[in-house]
């Protein structure tokens, strides 16, 4: 499960960057894009990149709610040990 935690973390990691950097590089070429009629390809592209990364934060979240249940319980309290039995007096 920490694996797959992980790795999923790692992918959000580079979605969020991918999102970032092609929204940076859309803010510069918007203009020309549109101009070539290649703009709506974009958008659609930069759209579901978004999808994914909000998609993988859920997913996170999910399973790390499902990891603390897994986790192996905490051994119960050892009872205490059993008090010897009062003897009368003599």
């Amino acid at each position: 499960m920490n694996d797959v935690l992980a790795q999923l973390k790692e992918m959000r990691h580079y979605a969020k960057n991918n999102v970032e950097a092609l929204t940076a590089q859309w803010l510069l070429f918007d203009g020309e894009l549109k101009k070539l009629k290649r703009a709506g390809p974009i958008e659609t592209l930069m759209t579901r990149q978004s999808e994914l990364h909000d998609a993988l934060n859920d997913e996170i979240a999910a399973l790390e709610e499902l990891a603390v249940t897994l986790q192996p319980a905490e051994e119960e309290e050892a009872a205490p040990p059993a008090q010897p039995a009062a003897r009368g007096k003599s």
